[in-house]
């Protein structure tokens, strides 16, 4: 009797694009709160679903709704939940949501909406919620790689058309990688029907791998793995997330980390251990090896950035690691502790690409040193915000950061079936290490952007004279930070919003001619009026992503009671 409400969470989003194709004009007055409507149904659905879902069966598959898609090659339309999805599903419709209600505010925010085709967004918005809820839905091999697919489309135009100025080449690098890591992908599910001959999940998953050799195993693990890994994104197939991620909307950045990436490592939970154990087992010392390798390469990244958001995009390649290392355990708490660090991270990062992109949007740039520190000083509930979701994003015990990084490190402690425990207690010091070294690139970002004293111009500017130079006599506006005006001794300064260039005129003595000096301004100035503290749309929706980043820090077994079971049964022989 429940099934319908699968259907429901896939339709919502659907015929919401399709009237905004057919009905172009009659919506256009009411773009805003029409995307917030539809995408508040699907929330709602999404909320029946955690509601009437049987707690006391989570490893059963739940909602189900299996019909004939293709006949002929055997293919369903088979949909479902277990206690390993709904988190994911209730999360994607969650942030997707919120990202709605941060378009929704008004005047000077979510630029996005400021720029061209309003319309578009919204569509682009609803198609990829189909994609990301659909992944996480689909029990079928082909219908899962289906809306795997669905949701690259739709990401290639956010950011290509709504990004910053390198949106391009970031689009086009996003496009590219993922396409060809799920040609890989399919490949290797094309090998599991050949072999298995069914595309049934469920079926695949209580058989663990029964009709196919060892070797076939790992050839299709390594080729499902290799294509998930790309969209996780695992060390080294990474280089296209920080150029995404900078160059993305803030929307964009929120949903591309809070939920596509886990649609990488979602696929290996769900089919690549599961199906292919002996593949997995095979590979796991390889998997755990890439993974913590990336933990620490993305901690030596963040300390090397100067933009906000690159930053916490380098950030990201160091928490998916930890996932990784929980599933290369191959244990039930290192899978645990995997799929608790994936919900974990779409809540504070989300949070986070929201804050970068307040902090961008009042700034008109991301560049920390050019940002002058201050921001708890300027901006308070702003730079606290920050703060709190820098320590929760650290790990600090209390926060939903911590517990999915200890569970893997903890998994890595003792690994599961015949894996070397030499070499993954190694990994478990390594990823250790890489912990610390997250303590150290948030303390580091903090103390730059929201500790010290505000400054309107950051002192010892490299100063370069140029002779014979024609002065700019037209007048210089002030630059204004907060409700101060910044002053400037012995030289007019001039700033943009976003920083820009200072020009100092001064005259030389005796020769009548003129000698223009150029100051690179690093220091960004607010622009009058954008001293704006966090606005009511803002509150709105960065306050759930805070609760329950208290709520799952306070209180894992939400989570982990829902997850302990199903993967215990995913795992069978390997546990």
């Amino acid at each position: 009797m429940t099934a319908w409400i699968p259907v429901v969470l896939l339709a919502v989003p659907l015929l919401g694009a399709v009237l905004l194709l057919v009905a172009p004009r009659a919506l256009h007055p009411v773009l805003r709160p029409y995307g917030l409507i539809l995408s508040g149904v699907t929330l709602a659905a999404s909320l029946v679903l955690v509601a009437a879902f049987d707690y006391g069966r989570p490893a059963a598959i739940q909602y189900e709704l299996d019909l004939p898609w293709v006949p002929g090659l055997g293919m369903r339309f088979h949909l479902g939940v277990d206690g390993i999805s709904l988190p994911l599903i209730t999360l994607t419709a969650l942030l997707t949501f919120l990202c709605f209600v941060y378009l929704c505010g008004g005047r000077g925010t979510a630029r996005e909406f400021a720029n061209a085709r309003p319309r578009a967004l919204v569509f682009t918005l609803l198609v990829l919620e189909i994609g990301m809820i659909g992944t996480f839905l689909a029990l079928d091999l082909l219908l899962f790689f289906v809306f795997f697919e669905i949701v690259l489309i739709p990401m290639y135009f956010l950011i290509g058309i709504w990004g910053g100025d390198g949106r391009r080449t970031a689009s086009i690098k996003f496009i590219l990688y993922t396409l060809l890591g799920s040609v890989v992908m399919l490949l290797g599910l094309l090998l599991v029907w050949a072999q298995a001959g069914t595309l049934d999940i469920v079926a695949l998953n209580a058989s663990h791998g029964a009709g196919m050799s060892r070797s076939v195993q790992i050839l299709a693990f390594v080729a499902i793995g290799a294509g998930l890994a790309v969209k996780t994104p695992m060390w080294p197939l990474h280089t296209w997330l920080p150029d995404a991620h900078t160059e993305a909307p803030t929307v964009g950045s929120v949903l591309l980390a809070g939920v596509l990436l886990k649609m990488g490592t979602y696929g290996f939970a769900r089919i690549a251990i599961p199906v292919l154990p002996e593949g997995a087992e095979a590979a796991a010392p390889w998997l755990g090896a890439f993974a913590v390798v990336g933990v620490v390469y993305g901690a030596l990244a963040c300390l090397a950035q100067r933009d906000l958001k690159r930053m916490i995009a380098y950030s990201s390649i160091g928490h998916m690691g930890f996932v990784l290392l929980g599933f290369a355990t191959l244990t039930p708490v290192g899978v645990n502790g995997a799929l608790f660090a994936n919900v974990a991270h779409g809540l504070i990062t989300g949070l986070l690409f929201f804050l970068a992109g307040a902090i961008k949007e009042r700034h008109h740039t991301a560049d920390m040193p050019a940002l002058g520190g201050g921001l708890l000083a300027r901006l308070p509930r702003l730079g606290s915000l920050l703060t709190f979701a820098a320590i929760a994003s650290l790990g600090l015990p209390g926060l939903a950061g911590f517990w999915g990084e200890m569970l893997a490190l903890l998994g890595a402690f003792q690994p599961g079936g015949e894996l070397p425990r030499g070499l993954f207690l190694t990994y478990m010091v390594i990823g250790g290490l890489g912990a610390v070294l997250t303590a150290a690139y948030f303390l580091v970002m903090l103390s730059r952007v929201t500790h010290g004293r505000p400054r309107a111009v950051e002192t010892g500017a490299d100063v370069r004279p140029m002779p014979g130079a024609v002065p700019d006599e037209r007048p210089i506006a002030p630059p204004v930070t907060g409700d101060e005006p910044a002053t400037g001794s012995g030289a007019e300064a001039g700033a943009g919003a976003g920083g820009g260039a200072v020009v100092a005129v001064a005259e030389e003595g005796g020769g009548g001619g003129a000698v223009v000096a150029v100051a690179e301004e690093r220091t960004a100035v607010l622009p009058p009026g954008a001293a704006t503290d966090v606005k009511p749309n803002e509150w709105l929706a960065w306050t759930p992503l805070v609760v329950l980043t208290l709520l799952f820090g306070l209180w894992p077994g939400l989570l982990l009671s829902l997850t302990t079971p199903p993967v215990r049964a995913l795992l069978g022989a390997l546990s």
